[in-house]
């Protein structure tokens, strides 16, 4: 990167901390590093919510999903608003009535408190991880793109914005999650304007998006049925989408501590349930925007020729091996193909990729995740480089930092004062929460640093480890909320049970991930309801 770029990504994050830091001023107890001492403001925890569940994979992966397999992602996010309308009307009011810390304080005063602590496990495991990776991400990106090593670039993500959230809390979050997302939402729109700038003069939006749809990307709508029927293992389309993705809203806004956490901030009730409506209001089409993004760089490299494979770091790992003179080869005529043969590119890249997988046999060579990041470096002017991997520090730091509260909060109240030191005073739960904060940073960083081959797109990844996990945690829920003969014991097997069998069902690979979250759910609920019915007085 150039000189102007440094300066503006080493201002701008220095910003983001020190206005973390200064906010992040609160009341040293649970209420106000936790929850803010209850006080935001809707627009706020909309922002916060938002914040927290776009990640800097959404803006670094999502470009990419869309530049090889259209637009149909978005499909993902339709169930979204209507878990929003069921999480105001079932999960805010008991929560806020009960004034809970975390999700899972509820559980234990429906069920009992082995139910509440392995659901906050299972919560603290799956969170633990994908933030992990939430780190690792970016990290991988930049460390490729930018030649950084991954183990410091690592340690630099998670490292840095652990100042602001050890030493603010919620509060800290909230009010720099505002900042970020004014600074990401601008550095994206100008990202787009610049994409559709820098094709032929002819060339307009409508025409990028024209050549878009001719070659198959503007796919919003898919029905998932082929000749042969319904085709189960389609991970997007309208029903994986409104049914799978409604039940996965459902579990991550309703049950995953680090959206809970956010919506907890609120003054009131009132003000929760905005900020979450205007949450389903906004998201879908926001995450349509970064998908059509995808999409025009698709359409600009109709115009522009693209890389032949866009991760260049294993290029260079791989001309260091046998297969150099394969790869030379390959790139030779790839730049000798004329511009518009697309059908003779096509199979260049192809044969590259396999020549690259013989030479990193270990490796995932799937480079979806940099076409974004490489058309940045390699196209926009000084200065807007920078502000763009500026975008991803940011959005990065956005979720992590919210999800490194929610798992300290879990931890520090479902299981520090609830199994090792039930006696702390005010001052020292303030003091244990920040060291629980700080290790759960250690703790995600060293997934980052351990963390390899991740397959498809990060976005996918992610989803996909949620999904593991969300439906069974849904599933006890649901049961809590609306099935009062059931009680905590056969809860608490079903969801042993069911975790199993959902884990079986995922590496069988009959269906798509997105139902997991349905069949976790539902396996749940049946399961504890056989269960209370063969030992009604026992369980």
């Amino acid at each position: 990167m150039s000189s102007p770029d440094w300066v503006i990504l080493i201002v701008t994050l220095c910003v983001i901390i020190l206005y973390g830091v200064y906010k992040g001023r609160t009341t040293k107890n649970l209420d106000g590093y936790f929850l803010s001492n209850r006080s935001m403001p809707w627009y706020l925890v909309l922002l916060s919510i938002m914040g927290t569940q776009a990640s800097a994979i959404t803006f670094l992966s999502a470009p990419g999903q869309a530049y090889t397999d259209g637009m149909r992602f978005v499909q993902y996010y339709f169930g979204l608003p209507l878990a929003m309308i069921v999480i105001c009307i079932f999960f805010v009011p008991v929560f806020k009535r009960l004034k809970v810390y975390t999700a899972y304080e509820f559980l234990e005063n429906r069920f009992d408190v082995k139910t509440r602590t392995f659901t906050s496990f299972l919560f603290q495991l799956s969170r633990g991880l994908s933030t992990g990776i939430s780190i690792y991400a970016p990290s991988l990106i930049l460390s490729s793109l930018l030649g950084w090593n991954i183990f410091w670039t690592n340690i630099i993500m998670g490292g840095l914005l652990i100042i602001y959230t050890v030493t603010g809390g919620a509060r800290a979050v909230a009010y720099t999650q505002k900042l970020q997302l004014i600074i990401i939402i601008t550095g994206m729109v100008i990202a787009g304007y610049m994409v559709v700038h820098l094709m032929p003069s002819n060339v307009g939006l409508v025409d990028a998006l024209q050549m878009g749809g001719r070659a198959g990307k503007m796919n919003i709508i898919t029905s998932g049925t082929t000749i042969k029927g319904f085709d189960w293992k389609d991970k997007y389309n309208i029903w994986s989408g409104v049914i799978g993705g409604f039940f996965l809203a459902l579990s991550y806004f309703g049950t995953d501590q680090s959206q809970v956490g956010r919506y907890l901030t609120a003054k009131d009730n009132h003000e929760s349930k905005i900020g979450l409506l205007m949450n389903g209001l906004v998201k879908v089409p926001m995450q349509f925007l970064i998908l059509l993004i995808g999409v025009l760089v698709f359409s600009f490299y109709q115009y522009n020729k693209s890389p032949i494979y866009f991760n260049d770091t294993q290029v260079v790992l791989a001309k260091e091996t046998t297969f150099k003179d394969s790869l030379v080869r390959v790139e030779s005529l790839y730049q000798h193909l004329a511009a518009q043969d697309n059908h003779g590119a096509d199979l260049l890249k192809g044969e590259y990729r396999r020549i690259l997988k013989k030479a990193l046999p270990d490796q995932d060579v799937n480079d979806a995740n940099y076409i974004f990041l490489r058309f940045v470096i390699d196209h926009l002017p000084e200065g807007l480089i920078g502000l763009l991997i500026a975008v991803i520090f940011l959005a990065a730091w956005g979720s992590i930092a919210a999800a490194l509260n929610a798992l300290a909060s879990c931890t520090v109240v479902d299981i520090h004062k609830k199994f090792i030191n039930k006696e702390l005073t005010p001052r020292m739960d303030y003091r244990i929460s920040k060291l629980y904060t700080l290790c759960w940073g250690i703790f995600c960083i060293v997934v980052a640093e351990s963390a390899s081959n991740l397959g498809n797109s990060l976005i996918e990844t992610v989803n996909i480890l949620g999904s593991l996990f969300y439906g069974v945690i849904l599933g006890i829920f649901l049961v809590a909320f609306w099935f009062k003969r059931i009680m905590g014991t056969a809860t608490f097997y079903s969801a042993i049970i069911s975790e199993i069998i959902i884990i079986i069902i995922y590496k069988a690979d009959v269906i798509s991930f997105l139902w997991l979250n349905v069949i976790g759910a539902l396996l749940v609920i049946g399961i504890s309801w056989v269960l209370q019915m063969l030992a009604p007085r026992k369980v």
